[in-house]
């Protein structure tokens, strides 16, 4: 198979908004083409004096998605001109027909159900009149804000995944004819999954979205605008449903194929609840461990005892950095790494000094905030004639005695006669096993 010329400029590497692969080839170039649906220019010269935007289509290798890889959302104002879709005519009708039986058909007697991106709230309406018993809400921020049903709840905001699916639980979410616009819609039916997993339900999601499966065998190129930047085909709305772990109940075509649409429902995988689970854990703990370093830090600065930090960047300026090692307080900071001293401290602003220093200065206390070199630089100390009352480094959130504490570092105990050379009273609870 003879292929046509690829060219430096015809690969990209840019993220699909389907499936988040990162290989992308050239597709369409439109130019720069003002909005076509946004704009609304009150006069002609209006309409010749609009900005014009780059349409630079390209489509992913993977899932054959096609999307604007210059898209920027700040250059669309949906906040002043919202993108209302009007089509009353009798093949459209009759669609939003049949896509409101095909959810009525798995919907409960008296089911909860969100929209996103309701608009006039047309469709919204349309279900809660089939099933008046039920919950409605739709969250559109520049949609209609008031219904003539009770049932139906239109709120002017973004919908939030983590914030609002555990205290609605849907048995319903419907998305129709919005995920064509956002810079990254696999993300959100991501979120959407994961929310509704940590909340401990499983809801059934409803997308729609316009279909290119025809306008890539025409060669029909004037449905590529600007404010649509992702073009779904069959098989990348597929791949995006997959891509989110959804399992897909029922997937079709509408108005003469022009869109497509699936029920799915969402899940999320057990591995990823765990890793949340335990990077919120991870994140708790290292928010206790950052009070409790600062608590100890402040005790040790009150002993009145001299205290030397060894390394000045990297590991050890995170360590002073979120454990306020200032250089007030902790001035003295000393590396073996002769090309760093003369340098400061990012962010608490010591000057580095060489490592010699501290044989003839020498300090009560030395912490080594890279505990897993702790070794070598005991070592290091010993054989340069180093010594200091204690050594101390940061194990699960405290900073505990290197030589006479529990932790899982190796100790080299012959260092330990030639660099400890005193014990001063140590920090509460520092030096305990």
């Amino acid at each position: 198979m003879t292929r046509p010329p690829l060219g430096p400029a015809g690969l990209r590497e840019v993220p699909c908004p389907a499936c988040a692969h990162q290989v992308a080839v050239s597709f369409f170039d439109g130019g720069a083409q003002p909005l076509a649906t946004l704009g609304w220019p009150g006069s002609a010269e209006e309409a010749h004096a609009m900005e014009r935007l780059p349409l630079d289509f390209v489509r992913c290798v993977e899932c054959g998605h096609v999307f604007n890889a210059a898209f920027d959302y700040r250059a669309v104002p949906y906040s002043t001109k919202p993108n209302l879709m009007f089509n009353r005519a009798p093949g459209w009708s009759q669609h939003l027909e049949t896509t409101r039986q095909v959810l009525l058909d798995r919907l409960p007697p008296a089911p909860v159900v969100i929209e996103i991106g309701h608009g006039d709230g047309h469709f919204l309406n349309a279900l809660a009149a089939a099933r008046p018993e039920g919950r409605y809400m739709g969250f559109d921020p520049h949609g209609a804000t008031t219904s003539a049903r009770e049932q139906v709840d239109l709120r002017p905001g973004l919908f939030v995944p983590a914030r609002d699916l555990a205290g609605l639980k849907p048995d319903l979410i419907v998305s129709r004819h919005v995920l064509e616009h956002p810079t990254n819609p696999v993300g959100f039916i991501q979120q959407l999954s994961f929310a509704a997993a940590w909340a401990g339900f499983s809801p059934a999601l409803f997308v729609e979205v316009p279909c290119i499966d025809r306008a890539l065998a025409t060669g029909h190129t004037f449905d590529f605008y600007y404010e649509h930047n992702s073009h779904f085909t069959t098989d990348s709305f597929r791949r995006m449903l997959a891509r989110c772990g959804c399992t897909i109940e029922h997937l079709g075509h509408g108005y003469d194929r022009e869109v497509v649409y699936a029920l799915v429902r969402l899940s999320a995988r057990p591995p990823q609840l765990a890793h949340a689970t335990a990077a919120l854990g991870f994140r708790d703990r290292a928010a206790r461990a950052r009070d409790t370093l600062r608590a100890e830090l402040r005790d040790l600065a009150e002993t009145g005892e001299t205290v030397a930090v060894w390394g000045g960047s990297g590991t050890s300026a995170a360590f002073m950095g979120q454990a306020g090692a200032d250089a007030e307080r902790f001035p003295l900071v000393v590396d073996s790494d002769r090309d760093k001293v003369g340098t400061f401290v990012p962010g608490t602003g010591q000057e580095i000094r060489f490592r010699d220093w501290l044989s003839t200065h020498p300090v009560d206390v030395v912490i080594i905030p890279t505990h897993w070199r702790a070794c070598d630089i005991v070592r290091e100390m010993a054989t340069h004639g180093i010594t200091c009352s204690r050594v101390l480094i940061e194990f699960e959130g405290r900073l505990v005695d290197y030589f006479s504490s529990a932790h899982p570092y190796p100790v080299d105990d012959a260092a330990r006669a030639s660099v400890v050379t005193a014990h001063s009273p140590a920090i509460a609870g520092g030096s305990q096993g």
